[in-house]
């Protein structure tokens, strides 16, 4: 005997606005289980980041000029680093979004290597320039300097890309609080940084202080230098253990670094530098002024 009673089908319009709200729920869950820091967050590093790159296009010009005037292969070199640097922590500020879009991971890990590689280049190779006895500007110092600190730069991007894509930690993942792994790792890496730091303090107080540059304003970057990489390490360590106030400490240190870092290594090591530049110009423009007899009237 066949039964005619035929099944209910809802209409068409209920079935997409379920499959809709079904789609809303699972995107919304993917989002907060990737735990998005939000717009201000992004505005606080991005618009720092705008401000130093438009800083440095502004006077484009002008500090190319004067790279070719006075030559210096290490000051070029630092110039042409620091805009690739500045150009990826743009990068990295503005697409902290990445995060949080399912997809994008692969991505993320990448930027945040390469913005890593370009930032800790400029450290490392300015702590192989502040620890040298010579400070030439020729061609081979400058070899000598990037020899060592790209040595120590390859280790490290290697040892955190081997832990990301082959050990799968959550290195660059802010949304992780919790993994032992990200910790332990960030924590030996300020560790290391500090004590390198903290080596060149105790240099610049023992029989050994000739060695170091003697300018101020190196041993006011070392200070400060020495005492970021000693916050960021007591947050890592909390964190690692499990107090929420080293999360809140490991990131603040991460804001200040990636908005105030490579402007402070531009006003410490190339602002003078093209300053001192503008008062040669001056002068010159004097001196020749004086030849032409432009202050013979003062003079009388």
């Amino acid at each position: 005997m066949v039964n005619n009673q035929t099944e209910y089908l809802p209409p068409a319009g209920d079935i997409i606005d379920t499959n809709h709200h079904d789609l809303l729920l699972s995107s919304s869950s993917s989002l907060s289980e990737y735990k998005c820091h939000g717009l201000w967050y992004t505005a606080i590093l991005s618009i720092p980041a705008v401000l130093f790159v438009l800083y440095l296009g502004f006077h484009l010009k002008k500090n190319i000029k004067k790279l070719r005037h006075r030559r210096s292969h290490v000051m070029i070199t630092y110039y042409v680093l620091l805009w690739f640097s500045a150009t990826l922590n743009l990068a990295w500020c503005s697409l902290q979004v990445w995060q949080c879009v399912p997809g994008k991971e692969l991505s993320w890990n990448l930027l945040s290597l390469f913005t890593a590689l370009g930032t800790l280049c400029l450290e490392i190779s300015l702590v192989a320039f502040l620890l040298q006895e010579s400070y030439a500007s020729g061609l081979e110092a400058l070899a000598h300097t990037f020899i060592i600190s790209g040595l120590i730069v390859g280790a490290d991007i290697l040892l955190k890309a081997i832990c990301v894509f082959g050990f799968h930690i959550p290195l660059f993942m802010d949304g992780e609080t919790t993994h032992i792994g990200k910790w332990g790792l960030w924590t030996v890496d300020k560790l290391l940084l500090t004590c390198t730091y903290g080596y060149i303090l105790f240099v610049h107080y023992s029989t050994w202080r000739d060695k170091l540059p003697p300018r101020p304003a190196f041993y006011n970057y070392v200070v400060v230098m020495f005492v970021i990489t000693g916050i960021a390490l007591s947050g890592c360590g909390l964190a690692a253990i499990g107090v929420g106030f080293g999360h809140w400490l490991y990131s603040l240190v991460v804001i200040c670094y990636h908005t105030l870092y490579l402007p402070f290594v531009y006003i410490t090591f190339l602002a003078d530098f093209f300053q001192e530049e503008d008062l040669l110009l001056d002068n010159a423009y004097y001196s020749e002024m004086k030849d032409a007899g432009f202050f013979d009237s003062d003079l009388e």
